[in-house]
């Protein structure tokens, strides 16, 4: 898990541990190929909340698109962020938002390498 690691050095300790429980079946190789796959994916919590803020001047809702909830993004953008107020909940939670699209990430690089064999 080491080596993982080196590609993914600005996890943090819920994501690194998600990640840990991911990679433990896996050979080194495996898990080196999983790291590099999830990083390319991987959005970093920092973006997210520049995103929301740069969204809350602009265009609200860019941050939803970014983190694939199109759906919400089109609202936010029709509504100016459900009025702001869904905007700055996103400011506040920009953290969760960021480690909920994480983890769906690493589950779907996890289950592309078992359907490609890879695992």
């Amino acid at each position: 898990m080491a080596n993982v690691l080196q590609y993914i050095p600005d996890a943090d300790g819920g994501e690194i541990s998600y990640l840990n429980m991911i990679v433990s079946p896996m050979s080194e190789e495996q898990a080196m190929q999983f790291a590099m796959m999830y990083r390319s994916r991987r959005k970093e919590p920092q973006m997210i909340l520049i995103l929301a803020l740069v969204g809350f001047v602009f265009a609200a809702g860019i941050h939803r698109f970014v983190l694939g909830h199109i759906g919400l993004g089109i609202l936010y953008l029709l509504t100016g962020g459900l009025c702001f107020i869904g905007t700055i909940i996103d400011i506040v939670n920009y953290r969760k938002l960021a480690a909920e699209y994480n983890q769906q990430q690493a589950y779907e690089v996890a289950n592309t390498m078992r359907s490609m064999g890879q695992l």
